[in-house]
């Protein structure tokens, strides 16, 4: 965001708020705050129509901050709501804090789900592995019970064939 903009959100001037940064140089690197260079403000500026950047004379080029910039400028601006705004970042970085912690038990509870659900997976697939084994013995013992009874059922056939076929030959009366 640039000063002007955020000075309009803190509620103080542009050179008030300039003047914050300059005074805690220090607290911005430039990572947080950098100065445009004037290509970048003369495309910007022909861009933006607003009337905060319209006040702003052409010469003045404004900084722009990142958002780490924006946090450290709500602790160094001495408007109500900059401190306000400075205590809400704050309470946001604890929820934010708690959220992660909660975050990582659910992650925890979640990973240790996965292990049994795993452990799960390892003991099903080794009882379907023992019943396929089992299926096939079975079916082996099926197939010679199988055999079994089909010879057992032709040596019966034959039998029944012998015992109603016609005696050749001489009766023996008793």
């Amino acid at each position: 965001m640039l000063d002007f903009d955020l000075a309009s959100l803190y509620q103080v001037e542009t050179r008030t708020l300039n003047q914050a940064v300059k005074r805690n140089i220090e607290r911005f690197p430039d990572d947080f705050m950098f100065r445009l260079n004037s290509e970048e403000w003369n495309n910007m500026s022909s861009q933006i129509v607003m009337t905060s950047s319209s006040k702003r004379p052409k010469n003045a080029i404004p900084y722009a901050f990142t958002e780490h910039g924006v946090v450290m400028l709500a602790s160094v601006l001495r408007s109500d709501i900059a401190i306000q705004t400075s205590v809400s970042i704050t309470r946001a970085f604890v929820a934010i804090r708690k959220a992660l912690q909660n975050t990582n038990n659910v992650n925890l509870k979640i990973e240790n789900l996965s292990l049994r659900i795993d452990k799960l997976n390892d003991y099903i697939e080794n009882v379907l592995q023992t019943q396929n084994d089992i299926n096939d013995d079975t079916a082996a013992q099926l197939e010679l019970i199988n055999q079994t009874l089909a010879e057992l059922q032709a040596e019966n056939a034959m039998k029944k064939q012998f015992e109603e076929r016609k005696p050749v030959g001489f009766r023996i009366e008793k």
